[in-house]
């Protein structure tokens, strides 16, 4: 989707054939809600019985909400056994039997809601290597939520609301669709049918083979059988879309679905699906397996996407693009998470993880391919511009205590969903960028794709990717993967170089970079990391594995300066000790073009970040920042915002208006060269037109009157053509957002939102509704986005977030959030990324010890059954409690660093 393993691994699936503990461990067994001892006492599945095959027939009713079900589980028996122990979630089960080779028999049912496991019970022994089915009748609601086999619901533009059901299976809702072994490592053969009404049509992973009349008006669907796979990856939809198809040079037909209304908005996303999906069917050097792959735009969806197989489903944003409407960051974000999703159907789905500790094995992947495919299929996207800030955003979490190893042990559905982070995504794409630079892209490419043909089909674990990339016939045989690599994904956190440069002489020593103010945290932490470093004297990247606490280089003459980490290709920070940080500066004010863009954008992120550890002083840190008043690189430029702006956002929830004012006008002052310069249209490459609708956006939003006025302007024509006039789409969101500050603008903005059938202007409206000053509007989207009619529950997370980040609607974000947990909570998951995003997203800028007290009382009251033991909470409390130490260190010296710097009158602000 678009968040000692041995060891574990024996310890939860024991290979011993006892499957009714003894007398001793009797009166510890889980009761069944029949009051019987249930015989199975684990989250995990007992690995006795696996499936090989499921027939599965559903019948969905779209006007109940409701469904029914047949499945029929063909079983190996691996050893003797009397009870099938399998995963169900909120059904009603019935008419369970054994086909066994003697005849069918009933099978007893025993349910255990709180592991969402049934066990079934035969009172003859099930042989190994005998061959039975079990089948099972089942009935549930339509899940309300956005997983399991769920509905969703659209308006057409005549106002009528249509309804859909659709499934998300990923991590652990396939049992709450149908009873099933609901685990990755459980693969088999699915062959499904739907019965569905006329009006509608079905699709599932693989392609409809016959349609069979029923008694009654209604149709069967059958739909061919897949091949060998993970529960979490089956997927159906019941529903009245349109399709557009093509197929691609190697045969396979792709088809893009979306409601009657936009199937006018798939033509992008049919073309970039048939171009990756030939890119990978190349680049792994394996042929795509299915004979089709369907992508459908969902009105109703929780995740960015999701990869089932031959059936990839997405948010509408996702998928549906208006080349007259969308902008250059639609279009790359559309490619980005195709070619994410499409990369699945190999890392994910041809090839999974074992269990969901290793979940960075299918996300990571899929990440770093995002990159690699488009750089190569769409080269004008310029996508390497872009990846560095994955890292960035996975070295914000991973800097906390509360990290996690990218590869690491859970149990139960709430720490599973909690995988789906920065840490599996990011730091996993991150790492492997690194291990690619490394080895050399030709290396790392080969050893990827003996990965995939050797474990087709299979469940991997860490240690088989290292092997993979392992080249045996290396003639220097210390490069062991697998020895680097545990350092990256085994532990949490990353490594802070130190740099000392004394004449020829360059002392190295590592230790792990963490926020906190204990030292005994960063303790104990060694990784092998594969330094490249290059130096005034020579544009030559040199490489060094530093293995160990401390080490020395020679150079072989003295330099001016030295530069760590080159396009930070490594995920690891660097602090430039002595005169280290002083060279850099000097470097950047008179030649910054010396260093490409990605070095001086990490340059800026380390430098700001050694500031919150006590490494730098900030006044070098803000000393380092006036070069970027000549910066014009994307990745440079928001990197430098990323840094500076955080810093008022902290003073705008305390009483400091001043301070606040002046620092707001120095970043304005530093980019206005760079703002002004800006022409109001689309013209330029995708880089350069991300940054003109990120600087407009900024200079609006911070009040620079030529930015204003000429916004107001654009806006009072717009809404006088009663939103008709065509307004160059990069500069929607400055034009929008200056709109919305009066009750009329914000009014006749929400009419359109309301109305446009445009995906990303819907987007985009919506979204600069949220940055208005009207606090009555921001607590009113709120509410509607959670009531889910007018403005979709899916965006509520968003939402939420913006106004939490708009200075005028703060505590009405935080009071939502604590108002409405328990409800979204139950629509959004626990530990899913969507509730783990608000709770950072509306707390994260909070710096006084006030605030921290009123969010620690409100998560303690929490029970663990409401989230208390979540990782977010505590990522919370550290955020807190590191931004009340930056302030109490650092407000000071900004202040007398801008009072030196700054003597024009800061503009007048929020």
């Amino acid at each position: 989707m678009f968040p000692l393993l041995l060891v574990l691994f024996v310890s939860i699936h024991p290979s011993s054939g006892a499957q009714i503990p003894n007398q001793d461990q009797a009166k510890q067994l889980p009761v069944a809600t029949n009051g019987e001892p249930f015989p199975w006492d684990r989250m995990r599945l007992p690995v006795t019985i696996s499936p090989l095959h499921y027939d599965l027939a559903i019948h969905p009713n779209l006007t109940s909400l409701d469904f029914t079900g047949m499945v029929r589980i063909s079983l190996d028996v691996k050893e003797d056994t009397s009870i099938v122990v399998l995963h169900a979630k909120q059904m009603h089960i019935s008419n369970v039997v054994l086909l066994a080779p003697e005849g069918v028999r009933p099978l007893r049912v025993l349910e255990y809601p709180q592991s969402h496991q049934l066990a079934l019970l035969s009172e003859s022994v099930l042989t190994k290597g005998r061959k039975y089915e079990v089948q099972l009748e089942f009935a549930a609601n339509l899940s309300d939520s956005f997983h399991g086999f769920y509905k969703g619901s659209y308006r057409t533009s005549s106002g009528e609301v249509r309804a859909i059901a659709s499934t998300q299976f990923e991590a652990t809702f396939a049992r709450g669709a149908f009873p099933c072994f609901d685990e990755p490592a459980f693969k088999a053969n699915f062959t499904i049918r739907i019965i569905r009404e006329p009006r509608h049509i079905a699709i599932s992973n693989m392609p409809k083979v016959k349609t069979v009349e029923l008694p009654g008006g209604l149709l069967e669907d059958h739909f061919d059988t897949t091949v060998k796979m993970s529960t979490y990856l089956v997927a159906y939809i019941v529903s009245d879309f349109l399709s557009v198809s093509r197929t691609t040079k190697h045969g396979v037909k792709i088809s893009v679905y979306a409601v009657p209304e936009k199937i006018d908005q798939t033509a992008f996303a049919l073309d970039a699906a048939v171009k990756l999906l030939d890119f990978y069917d190349d680049y792994f050097d394996i042929p795509y397996p299915l004979p089709k792959q369907d992508l459908a735009a969902i009105p109703d969806f929780q995740s960015g996407a999701m990869e089932n197989w031959g059936l990839t489903t997405y948010r509408e944003t996702g998928l549906l693009f208006d080349p007259d409407r969308s902008s250059a960051s639609d279009k790359l974000g559309i490619t980005k998470v195709i070619a994410h999703e499409l990369a699945h159907q190999w890392f994910g789905n041809l090839v999974t993880m074992e269990w969901w500790n290793d979940l960075w094995l299918n996300e990571g992947f899929a990440k770093f391919m995002e990159f690699i495919s488009l750089d190569i299929t769409y080269p004008e996207l310029h996508v390497d511009d872009f990846f560095l800030g994955k890292c960035f955003e996975a070295m914000e979490v991973d800097s906390l205590s509360s990290s996690h190893p990218v590869s690491t042990p859970v149990e139960n559905p709430t720490q599973i969903q909690e995988m789906f982070d920065d840490v599996s995504y990011d730091k996993g794409a991150c790492i492997l960028n690194m291990l690619r630079d490394f080895l050399s892209p030709e290396a790392f490419e080969i050893g990827i794709i003996r990965y995939l043909k050797r474990y087709s089909y299979q469940n991997t674990v860490n240690s088989h990717l290292w092997e993979s990339l392992t080249d045996k016939w290396y003639s220097d045989d210390e490069l062991d993967v697998k020895t680097i690599m545990d350092t990256w994904t085994l532990q949490e956190g990353f490594p802070l170089v130190t740099v000392e440069v004394k004449g020829r002489e360059v002392r190295l020593s590592q230790e792990r970079f963490l926020r906190t103010d204990d030292p005994s945290l960063t303790e104990g932490f060694l990784w092998q990391i594969p330094l490249t470093y290059m130096t005034s004297a020579s544009s030559t990247v040199h490489r060094f594995l530093l293995k160990t606490k401390t080490d020395v280089l020679y150079l072989p003459e003295e330099v001016d300066w030295v530069k760590f980490n080159v396009n930070m290709s490594g995920y690891y920070m660097v602090h430039y000790a002595g005169e280290g940080w002083n060279s850099i500066i000097k470097l950047l004010q008179y030649n910054h073009t010396a260093l490409s863009g990605n070095d001086r954008a990490s340059l800026i992120q380390n430098v700001f970040q050694l500031v919150s550890v006590g490494k730098v002083r900030l006044d070098t840190a803000l000393d380092l920042s006036l070069y970027l008043s000549k910066e014009t690189q994307i990745m440079a430029v928001t990197q430098g915002f990323g840094e500076l702006v955080p810093l008022y956002k902290l003073m705008e929830k305390r009483d400091m208006t001043v301070l606040e004012n002046q620092m707001k006008g120095y970043i304005v002052d530093l980019f206005r060269d760079l703002i002004d310069r800006q022409e109001w249209s689309d013209s330029g490459s995708v880089s350069e037109r991300v940054l003109r609708s990120y600087l407009l956006l900024f200079a609006c939003v911070r009040n620079h009157p030529p930015c204003v006025a000429k916004a107001t302007k654009l806006f009072n024509q717009w809404k006088d053509s009663d939103g008709t006039m065509s307004l160059p789409v990069d500069i929607t969101m400055a034009v929008f957002v200056i709109g919305a500050r009066t009750p009329e603008g914000w009014d006749f903005l929400f009419e359109k939102y309301r109305t446009t059938l445009q995906m990303s202007v819907k987007s985009r409206i919506k979204s600069a509704m949220t940055v208005t000053y009207l606090k009555d509007k921001l607590k009113w989207m709120m509410e509607q986005s959670l009531i889910g009619e007018v403005m979709k529950t899916q965006d509520l997370p968003d939402v939420v977030v913006s106004v939490g980040r708009n200075p005028h609607g703060y505590k009405l974000a935080w009071d939502f959030l604590r108002a409405n947990w328990h409800t979204m909570i139950k629509k959004f998951d626990l530990g899913s990324h969507s509730v783990s995003y608000m709770v950072l997203g509306v707390t994260n800028q909070y710096s006084t010890r006030e605030m921290l007290q009123e969010i620690r009382s409100f998560f303690d009251s929490l029970t663990e059954e409401t989230g208390s033991k979540m990782r977010c909470i505590q990522q919370t409390y550290e955020t807190i409690e590191d931004n009340i130490r930056w302030t109490d260190t650092n407000f000071p010296l900004l202040e007398a660093w801008l009072n030196k710097h700054q003597h024009k009158p800061p503009h007048e602000d929020l």
